[in-house]
């Protein structure tokens, strides 16, 4: 695969669930959200919001997912696709106070989010500095 393919994706799929090591949790539902809130009181979560058609995008989710070295159990990792679910990504807005951007990267901790950023900056976030 050549260097555009590697930067871009090439022929992997780019659904984030099935192309990776990470273990995705889809977040497809605005009710999730209480339930990360909940669960942020004993680990880490990370919310992922990608937008499916965007090479930036896309680029930044395989960044992120060659640098990932977290073990199992650390923090839930969510994946939002930001075009099948524009009502989630609206309410990850709202509940947490993040203006929406994408690709972004919130980590949330005691029901806040402690750390976010978005598009080439979320390969400077070292989730390890939050476990």
């Amino acid at each position: 695969m050549g260097i555009f393919g590697g930067l871009f994706g090439g022929s992997k799929s780019d659904d984030g669930e099935n192309s990776s090591e990470i273990p995705w949790i889809p977040l497809n539902t605005v009710d999730q959200l209480n339930n990360i809130k909940i669960a942020s009181k004993g680990r880490p979560q990370v919310i992922f919001k990608h937008s499916t058609s965007c090479g930036i995008s896309r680029m930044v989710l395989n960044m992120f997912k060659s640098n990932y070295g977290l073990e199992d159990g650390q923090m839930d990792l969510y994946f939002l696709d930001l075009l099948a679910n524009r009502d989630v990504s609206n309410a990850v807005a709202s509940e947490f106070g993040v203006m929406h951007q994408s690709p972004q990267l919130l980590i949330i901790k005691n029901g806040v989010v402690v750390i976010h950023d978005s598009h080439g900056a979320i390969s400077d976030i070292k989730l390890e500095q939050y476990v």
